[in-house]
C-alpha cells in the first residue's frame, strides 16, 4: 500500500489541481486550448496516486466535458482547498460580538442557487441573520448545514435562520411565487435596475447565483425584477456574500421605511 502524503504535500496537490481547473475555465471559449488543457489535467490527476481522492476525479475530466461536468470537478476541489485555509472564522470565533435582542424578521426569503463554496453558504446564514431575512433556501448543489464548512462559517447562524433545500431553483421560485412573493434576481444583466433606484415590494424572494457563472438565463427570465449593485471599479465583481449583504441592507431599509415603527408590513 502506498503511504499517504503528509498534509503539506497533499495541500499543495489540491492547490495545483485547482490551478489547473481554473486554467481550463479561463480558456473555455478556445475549443482547441480547452481540449488540450482538459486532457493534460486528466493525465495529471491520474498520476496523483498518493492523493486517492484527486486520482478518482480524473475519470470526470474528459476533452469533451461540458461546463456542468467541469463544475462537478471544481466544486469538491475548491471546497477541499478552502478547508485547508485559515479563514476569518477562527478570528471571529475568538472575538464574538455581544448578542443583540432579535428584531422583527422582514418578509424576504434569500434563495441561493448552486453556490460552490460551503463557506459562502455559511456566510449567507450569518448575513441573513444579521439583516433579519425570513429564511434561506439552498438550491441545486449548494451545501446545507449538514456540511461542516457551512456550520463552521455560520458561527451558529444556521440555528437561527430557517432554511430548506430544493433540487431545482426553478421549482423553488415557482413555489415562492404561488405563495404571493415577487422574485427579485440579483444579477449584472442588461436592463437590470440599479439597487439604489429599485422599489422593493414585500413579501419577496431575493435570488443569488453561482459565484463564477451567476444565474442561469432561464432563472433571470423567471424573476419579476432584476437588480444590480452599482460598482465603480474595473472588475464588476463582488463576492456573493458581500453582494447579498449590500442587497439585504437596501431591502431592510426599504421595509423599515415603509413601517417606521419597526413592525414591518
Amino acid at each position: 500500500m502506498m503511504p499517504m502524503p503528509d498534509e503539506a504535500t497533499a495541500a499543495r496537490a489540491w492547490r495545483q489541481a485547482l490551478k489547473r481547473l481554473l486554467a481550463i475555465e479561463a480558456c473555455w471559449d478556445d475549443l482547441a486550448a480547452r481540449r488540450r488543457a482538459l486532457l493534460e489535467c486528466r493525465h495529471w490527476l491520474e498520476a496523483q496516486t498518493a492523493v486517492p481522492r484527486l486520482c478518482q476525479l480524473a475519470r470526470l475530466v474528459d476533452p469533451e466535458a461540458d461546463r456542468a461536468r467541469l463544475t462537478s470537478v471544481l466544486v469538491p476541489v475548491e471546497r477541499e482547498v478552502a478547508r485547508r485555509r485559515v479563514t476569518d472564522v477562527q478570528i471571529l470565533d475568538r472575538d464574538a460580538p455581544a448578542e443583540q435582542p432579535p428584531a422583527a424578521r422582514m418578509p424576504l426569503v434569500l434563495v441561493a442557487d448552486s453556490l460552490r463554496s460551503a463557506f459562502n453558504i455559511g456566510g449567507l446564514f450569518r448575513t441573513a441573520e444579521c439583516f433579519g431575512a425570513e429564511a434561506l433556501w439552498l438550491c441545486g448543489y449548494s451545501a446545507t448545514p449538514e456540511h461542516p464548512h457551512v456550520t463552521e462559517a455560520a458561527l451558529g447562524a444556521d440555528q437561527l435562520v430557517p432554511w430548506r433545500s430544493a433540487a431545482r431553483a426553478a421549482g423553488a421560485l415557482a413555489e415562492l411565487r404561488r405563495s404571493g412573493r415577487c422574485v427579485v434576481a440579483l444579477e449584472t444583466v442588461a436592463g437590470a435596475t440599479g439597487l439604489t433606484a429599485f422599489q422593493w415590494s414585500f413579501p419577496c424572494a431575493l435570488l443569488l447565483g453561482n459565484e463564477r457563472f451567476g444565474l442561469d438565463a432561464e432563472l433571470v427570465a423567471q424573476a419579476d425584477a432584476c437588480v444590480r449593485i452599482p460598482v465603480f471599479g474595473r472588475k464588476n465583481s463582488l463576492n456573493v456574500v458581500s453582494a447579498a449583504a449590500i442587497a439585504l441592507h437596501a431591502a431592510r431599509c426599504a421595509w423599515e421605511a415603509a413601517a417606521p415603527q419597526g413592525g414591518g408590513q
